[in-house]
Order: structure tokens, then C-alpha cells, then sequence
């Protein structure tokens, strides 16, 4: 099970309280369960809220951005709107940078099918913030492979550096391939995903 729907499943079932599993926190409004952030204008009529943090892709990245944080907000709001809110804030991350958020079949390569739904502009301070509507929770990609119709759950969130030359400062002028996940087939390497929150087992 992917991030979202997992996450989003442990969420209605803990309407007694707060469930946290790797680091993760669900709510869904019962009582004792710790208040959030307001996520866009809509959390005060979403029956679910979760959350969960990105991280960087790999080692090497982590360690060119050792204070960064990436944390991810979805209010569950399809029902109720047509859509869900999702909001993506960054702080540590470069400065002046802007990153590309996708949803994605699997967190990390080869990251089968993807969807791009946004992008995050960091400011001087290396701080940044996006609100984006669209489906999430529900989030598939459907195609045609041979001659059957193929559906692949969208359960993850990765982001990439939208200019290939934002990558550079931690891999070094031309370290890093050029992907094609940005609107004009250049972008860098992934920055961040979601493989440290994907879900695991509840605790004893």
C-alpha cells in the first residue's frame, strides 16, 4: 500500500485518538486527537487530514542539505469539493530554487508512472510553500499497454530540481542527468521523496 492511501487508511481508524506510525501522524478529528495547521481554507470541513515529510533522495543530497525539512499536507476534501488540498512547504532547502512535485507510482526509480501537479519556489532564505487542488487520495494513472487498459495507483510524492542546473551545488557543474520532470523536458536529479514515510505495521 502507497503512502497516501495507506496513511489516509490508518487516518479513519483512529477517530479515538492520534495514530502514529514511522514518524507519521494521522487525524481525523476525534477527541484527543491534536490539532493541525490549517490546510488551505478547508480543514475545518475535512473529515481527514494527514500528513507526512519527504526527505532527500540520497545520501549524498542529504548531507549538502543538512537542516532542510519538507513536509506534506492533504486535506481529504474530494467528497465535500471535487478535489483535495495539498499543501507542500520546504525550509533549509536552497535558496531561490524552485522544485517540481509529482505524484508518483513508486517514490524512488525508476518511479513508473508520474504525475506532475505543481512546483515549489524557495525563497532567499531557503523557505517555500505551495497549496495545490487536485485528487489525491484517488490519484491513478490509466493507458493503454498491448491491448488492455492499465491502471497504476499514484500512492507516492517525489520532487526534482527544476532546473538541471539547480543540482549543481551538491553534485558539482554537470554531476547530476537531465530528467525530463519539469513542463519543458529539463529538470535535475529527484531531490526529495516519500520512502521515509511510507507506512509500516502499527507498534505493539
Amino acid at each position: 500500500m502507497g503512502i497516501i492511501k495507506g496513511i489516509a487508511t490508518l487516518a479513519a481508524g483512529a477517530l479515538a485518538g492520534a495514530a502514529v506510525y514511522a514518524g507519521v501522524s494521522t487525524f481525523s478529528g476525534g477527541a484527543g486527537v491534536p490539532e493541525f495547521d490549517k490546510v488551505g481554507d478547508y480543514t475545518s470541513t475535512a473529515k481527514n487530514v494527514v500528513r507526512f515529510k519527504l526527505a532527500p533522495s540520497n545520501d549524498q543530497l542529504a548531507k549538502c542539505m543538512p537542516k532542510v525539512k519538507v513536509n506534506v499536507a492533504v486535506a481529504l476534501t474530494t467528497d465535500a469539493k471535487g478535489f483535495d488540498v495539498m499543501d507542500v512547504s520546504l525550509t533549509g532547502a536552497p535558496a531561490n530554487t524552485s522544485f517540481t512535485v509529482f505524484l508518483l507510482e513508486v517514490p524512488a526509480s525508476p518511479f513508473g508512472a508520474a504525475e506532475y501537479i505543481g512546483d515549489v519556489n524557495t525563497d532567499k532564505k531557503g523557505n517555500g510553500k505551495t497549496e495545490l487542488k487536485l485528487i489525491v487520495e484517488e490519484a491513478f494513472s490509466s493507458t493503454i499497454v498491448g491491448k488492455d487498459r492499465v491502471r497504476k495507483e499514484l500512492n507516492h510524492v517525489g520532487m526534482w530540481f527544476a532546473d538541471p542546473k539547480d543540482d549543481d551545488f551538491c553534485l558539482g557543474q554537470g554531476g547530476g542527468p537531465v530528467t525530463p520532470f519539469d513542463g519543458d523536458n529539463e529538470a535535475g536529479i529527484q531531490a526529495f521523496n516519500s520512502v521515509p514515510s511510507l507506512p509500516k505495521a502499527p507498534l505493539p
